[in-house]
């Protein structure tokens, strides 16, 4: 059982999840500001560089739930798997999530990285779909966080973290190809995709797959993950990136696009998933597709990038509290039934617009 929960970075999506699970369980929020007074949750600052200080602080919890920038997670990670904590986070970082995972091997509670929309919902889209065949060829995730009324050359806003979204650009993706699990380069893979009249463009970034490569190993062709974006945006970001070697220079980039491209209200998820395989001796393709918009929280709203990654992790908690899940370990994504997720008092947020 769960009743008292740390959530420990409250920005954007991290203030959001602390609302929400603020309904069912005693939240306490940390952060390295010290915000507003208006919070209906208890919160504390914290400096994660002070390993000691914060072990102290997050020691007496059942939960922690991470919203901090993919290089901080371990940190709390280390934490939860030292006092026994269920661990939960958003990270796309697949080197993160290779430590967790090693921590899991020996851990008292669940160690559930990668909880967000991508890695995450997307994985449990996917997988839902995945079962429905006896014999699978290929499976296709794709989803797009997308200001609704695009400017400039770049067609985007940085709703995300910047941090986080130059990561998944620069670092490799894992894909299944021919039948063998191999990395490929982020921003490559380019293809065009229609949705409902529009042209956008889709290619291969880091870590959208979660576990999906191991768990499909030798039992799929193709199997891949590319973000979605306006026509373009791959092209300039190869320019920054690569010919002007920004890949080196993180930080700064991370400055000049958070300047440059400031969040927008109006935002868009777009989900979709595609599965080919034989259902019996016919060969099918089942799909899943769905745009996700601005949705009202206790009189506020929040777009809908922030909402669908906060209901996310949100969802994966309640179902770890209600005991649907394993209690302790490794807690992949397609170990969650996707009817289950949507039953929770999170999920309904999915529903609402489905």
């Amino acid at each position: 059982m769960i009743k008292n929960i740390a959530v420990v970075g409250l920005g954007k999506v991290g203030s959001l999840v602390a609302i929400l699970l603020n309904k069912t369980f005693n939240v306490h929020g940390f952060d390295s500001q010290p915000g507003v007074n208006s919070s209906p949750f208890e919160r504390s600052v914290i400096d994660i560089t002070d390993k000691a200080a914060t072990l102290e602080q997050l020691k007496d919890f059942d939960a922690v739930v991470s919203c901090l920038p993919y290089k901080y997670n371990i940190i709390i990670a280390q934490i939860a798997h030292q006092t026994g904590m269920h661990y939960f986070d958003l990270t796309e970082d697949i080197k993160t999530s290779v430590e967790i995972k090693k921590l899991s091997e020996t851990s008292a509670g669940i160690m559930a990285p990668q909880c967000g929309l991508a890695p995450g919902y997307i994985g449990i889209v996917g997988y839902d779909l995945v079962k429905k065949f006896d014999k699978l060829r290929d499976v296709e995730l794709r989803v797009g966080a997308l200001p609704r009324y695009p400017n400039g050359l770049l067609g985007y806003s940085f709703n995300w973290s910047p941090a986080g979204v130059i990561n998944e650009y620069i670092e490799d993706a894992e894909v299944i190809y021919n039948g063998k699990r191999k990395f490929v380069s982020s921003l490559m893979g380019l293809e065009t995709i229609n949705i409902e009249g529009r042209e956008y463009e889709a290619f291969y970034t880091s870590g959208g797959l979660g576990t999906l490569c191991k768990t499909l190993d030798g039992k799929v062709d193709t199997l891949n993950y590319k973000t979605i974006r306006y026509p373009g945006h791959a092209r300039l970001m190869r320019f920054l990136i690569t010919e002007l070697i920004m890949k080196d220079k993180k930080e700064e980039l991370e400055e000049i696009l958070t300047i440059a491209k400031p969040p927008v209200k109006e935002d868009m998820v777009h989900v979709y998933a595609a599965v080919e395989g034989w259902q019996g001796d016919k060969l099918f393709r089942e799909e899943f597709f769905h745009t996700y918009l601005p949705q009202d929280v206790d009189g506020q709203e929040f777009r809908a990038i922030s909402w669908t990654t906060a209901a996310s992790v949100c969802s994966v908690v309640e179902l770890v509290h209600k005991g649907k899940t394993a209690s302790k370990g490794y807690l992949k994504q397609e170990d969650i039934n996707l009817d289950d997720f949507l039953s929770t008092s999170y999920g309904q947020y999915y529903k609402n617009q489905m």
